[in-house]
């Protein structure tokens, strides 16, 4: 028997929860908060649930997948180590647009990371953070992306108002707080096109 786990909505996906169930969540601690699932369950008004969830930090997180890795496969294997691998590639189109915005405006660069303390960062995304007025850290300042608290020390730091704002990012979760503050938003999907959305923002030319 076949069982579709796909649902199109939250609505849809919680219709069955009844008062006091027992629902394993992902989506808390390294990954964010599940922000429809807690907006579709409020709105059905369900009671008394019992949640069982992924709710470990960086070296929790370490621990418990050295200790898997040790029984499964024999391996000794940090798992902080793996969390500082999962990082993107960076576009030198996008690193170019940071240079001239920095010209002419100040930035920042806003990042939920899962470094160590101690780990280093590579040449490259140093030269990258080199560019920036102030880097915001997740790890340091105890608070990440979506958390609107992150946007408003971003804007602090940088001693300007939200509503003279322009936040880029390529997950819409991180956008909407950001918006709600009365930030300028762009979702970057593709690179070409939110070049071109924050050149009519700043009217700087970024895309040649």
């Amino acid at each position: 028997m076949s069982m579709n786990k796909v649902f199109a909505t939250a609505d849809e996906a919680i219709a069955d929860i009844q008062d006091g169930a027992t629902i394993m969540v992902g989506g808390f601690g390294l990954c964010g908060i599940p922000e429809n699932l807690i907006r579709a369950l409020v709105k059905k008004g369900v009671k008394n649930l019992n949640t069982i969830s992924n709710n470990v930090g960086v070296d929790e997180f370490g621990d418990l997948w050295a200790a898997e890795a040790l029984t499964l496969g024999g391996h000794n294997i940090d798992g902080r180590l793996v969390l500082e691998r999962l990082a993107g590639e960076i576009r030198p189109k996008m690193v170019e647009a940071i240079r001239r915005c920095g010209e002419a405006f100040k930035t920042a660069c806003l990042t939920n990371n899962f470094v160590r303390a101690e780990a280093e960062l590579s040449s490259e995304v140093s030269s990258v953070y080199a560019l920036f007025d102030a880097v915001l850290e997740s790890r340091v300042l105890g608070v990440r992306k979506p958390d609107p608290r992150f946007y408003e020390l971003a804007c602090e730091t940088l001693g300007v108002e939200p509503s003279e704002s322009v936040f880029l990012d390529d997950l819409g979760i991180n956008l909407k707080p950001a918006r709600a503050l009365g930030m300028h938003t762009i979702k970057v999907t593709d690179p070409d096109e939110a070049l071109a959305e924050l050149s009519r923002i700043t009217g700087l030319p970024l895309t040649d």
